[in-house]
C-alpha cells in the first residue's frame, strides 16, 4: 500500500470521526473460559483459542501462553503495525524488527515479597530499521509511532481500570 491508498482509505473515517466524534469511540472485547483443567485460561483469537497459563518463574511447565507474553506481543504487533502505517503516510520505506523486552519480579506475583512490585518494572520497545531514511525522518517516524500506538499509549498512561465480578449462583 502507498501512501495515497492509505489516505484514501482513512479520509472517510477521519472525515466521519470530525463530524461525529462519538462515532469513533469503539469498545473492543477479549474473552476467556476459564473451564478445563490445570490452571489456565483459553482466550479467543481472531482464528484460535489461544491457551494461556502459568509462566516457568511462577510453576509452570512452559507449555502454555504466558500473559506477560502476550502483553509484550500486543504491544510488539501495534507498534509494528503503527510505524508500518506512519512510514507509508510519510512515504518512507522501512522494514527491520520490532522487540518488547519486559523485566518481571517475580516475588511480587508469588507473594513472595509485599514489597516487590506484580507486574512489569520495566518495558524497553526496540526497532532494527532497515531504512535509507535520514536522522530527521526517522526522528518523525519514531516519534509519530509513540503517538499513535495504541498499545504503549495504553501502557505508558496506565488508564482507569474497574474489576466486577459477577456470579450465577
Amino acid at each position: 500500500m502507498d501512501s495515497s491508498a492509505l489516505k484514501e482509505m482513512q479520509a472517510p473515517l477521519k472525515a466521519r470521526y470530525s463530524d461525529d466524534p462519538n462515532a469513533a469511540l469503539v469498545t473492543l472485547t477479549a474473552d476467556g473460559e476459564l473451564d478445563g483443567s490445570g490452571i489456565a485460561c483459553r482466550v479467543r483469537t481472531a482464528s484460535t483459542l489461544a491457551e494461556a497459563g502459568l509462566h516457568p518463574a511462577t510453576g509452570g511447565d512452559g507449555s502454555q501462553l504466558c500473559s506477560g507474553d502476550m502483553l509484550l506481543e500486543a504491544l510488539v504487533a501495534c507498534a509494528g503495525v503503527t510505524l508500518r502505517a506512519v512510514a507509508t503516510a510519510l512515504e518512507l520505506e522501512v522494514s527491520g524488527t520490532v522487540r518488547a523486552e519486559g523485566d518481571l519480579d517475580f516475588r511480587g506475583t508469588l507473594g513472595v515479597d509485599k514489597e516487590a512490585p506484580v507486574g512489569f518494572r520495566d518495558i524497553r520497545l526496540t526497532f532494527d530499521l532497515d531504512t535509507s531514511a535520514d536522522a530527521e525522518q526517522i526522528a518523525t517516524l519514531t516519534k509519530l509511532t509513540e503517538r499513535y500506538c495504541v498499545v504503549l499509549q495504553t501502557i505508558v498512561s496506565s488508564p482507569t481500570t474497574s474489576v466486577s465480578v459477577n456470579t450465577t449462583s
